[in-house]
């Protein structure tokens, strides 16, 4: 997940959170001050009635809800004496002069006592809440609105701060993914006033200096172990061969001489792919160009052909689809090259090497009697099953390198005595 949308997520929970509680406490108190207010004009009316019993008793015999919006009710002393003004809310029959029938409606009652002349009496009164119930209710859906309207407004101002503040840092990044040891002179350069993302900079610059360092000293060493072994063991070879070909060694020594020149030729081998290896894991091939896969298939086949018919392995290419990767020309012959030459080398006399190119993947398989592979080992370096002793273990290793540098995921499969290899490209 994204910064800004990492950001997003925690400011929105907690604005979320902070204008609920508050908007809670805003509507409870908002509810409160009706209450009060209600409470308060009940507590005049009390007082209103209570003075009118001095002029007219009549009051005291209204011991029903009708006209009057409160009732009175004798009680003893005792239970007056313990009763306190109490208010709540409740529903109540009532009938407006527009209303045909009394209809349930929502009320404020007050409940209290008092003394008149020695005796003791209760006194009930209502008020009305259907215009204070509208307006509790307008109130709610208004605290809603006004909930969703500030969450959004506040996300939605954020996120516009937060993709202004942030964008020097993306741009930055995109340098850094598109960056090249020994290929760019120009550096990644964030254009901002914000000291972080300058800090940022300036440590990844200290870190490109240090790798640019690194990388040459790299390049200069691949370049001189490749003169300085690749010219001695060619003079050996040749050697070798100059003493092999003039025929008069003898026996014992045409064999030593054999083995030895078999030895050195190996080595070789060995120090090409060793080079070729570091290579690919420094990133030093680059040169990527639309390379049709099709091609280099049917081109290693047909030089492969002689070994082949030699060998009596027979090699069937089946192309469900023309596939072309963006890669180095020089990567692609040298992964599909080894993968070939593996399954050819690993095969048995009268047996078959499948090709299949689909849309954006390529298996080759072969049959064999050796045994399944070591699927945590094959692709390291100098690894050979129990039951081959020759080449240089270094085949699939270079091409898991080969996948590594262009994010191809490689997958090994055994069914039935035989070994399968399977390559899926991400095609542009």
């Amino acid at each position: 997940m994204k910064l800004a949308n990492q950001s997003l997520k925690y400011l929105s929970l907690s604005v979320l959170l902070v204008i609920a509680l508050w908007s809670t406490v805003f509507y409870l108190f908002m509810l409160e001050v009706i209450h009060d207010n209600i409470d308060e004009e009940l507590e005049n009316q009390k007082r209103v009635i209570i003075q009118k019993l001095s002029e007219d008793d009549a009051i005291l015999a209204v011991s029903e809800f009708g006209i009057s919006n409160y009732q009175v009710h004798e009680i003893p002393k005792e239970k007056a004496m313990l009763m306190r003004n109490t208010y709540q809310d409740t529903m109540l029959y009532m009938q407006d002069e527009d209303d045909p029938e009394p209809e349930l409606e929502p009320v404020r009652m007050l409940v209290t006592a008092f003394e008149h002349q020695g005796r003791f009496y209760e006194l009930t009164i209502i008020n009305s809440m259907i215009e204070e119930s509208d307006l509790i209710k307008n109130l709610f859906y208004s605290v809603v609105i006004l909930f969703f309207l500030l969450v959004i407004s506040i996300v939605s101002i954020n996120k516009i701060v937060l993709q202004r503040l942030l964008n020097p840092l993306y741009s930055f990044l995109e340098q850094l993914t598109k960056f090249r040891l020994g290929e760019m002179s120009n550096k990644p350069t964030i254009d901002t006033k914000i000291q972080e993302f300058r800090d940022l900079q300036q440590a990844v610059a200290t870190l490109i200096r240090h790798n640019e360092e690194t990388y040459e000293q790299q390049k200069q060493f691949i370049g001189n172990a490749s003169h300085e072994l690749q010219t001695p063991l060619a003079i050996m070879i040749n050697k070798l061969e100059m003493i092999a070909e003039k025929g008069n060694l003898q026996k014992e020594q045409a064999v030593a001489t054999g083995e030895v020149l078999d030895m050195a030729e190996r080595l070789a081998r060995l120090n090409k792919s060793l080079l070729l290896l570091t290579k690919i894991e420094n990133k030093q091939f680059f040169d990527n160009k639309t390379v049709s896969i099709d091609q280099v298939v049917h081109q290693h086949a047909s030089e492969l052909a002689d070994a082949a018919t030699f060998k009596d392995v027979k090699i069937n290419i089946t192309e469900g689809s023309r596939l072309e990767v963006n890669m180095d020309p020089a990567l692609a012959h040298m992964m599909v090259a080894n993968l070939l030459r593996n399954a050819l080398f690993h095969n048995m006399p009268k047996g078959t090497i499948a090709v299949q190119i689909a849309e954006n993947m390529i298996e080759i398989r072969n049959t064999s009697t050796y045994p399944p592979l070591d699927t945590k080992r094959m692709f390291s370096r100098f690894y050979k099953s129990e039951t081959s002793s020759s080449g240089t273990g270094l085949g699939l290793a270079i091409v898991k390198a080969i996948c590594n540098l262009y994010g191809f995921a490689i997958s090994y499969a055994y069914e039935v005595q035989q070994h399968s290899f399977r390559i899926h490209f991400h095609v542009e």
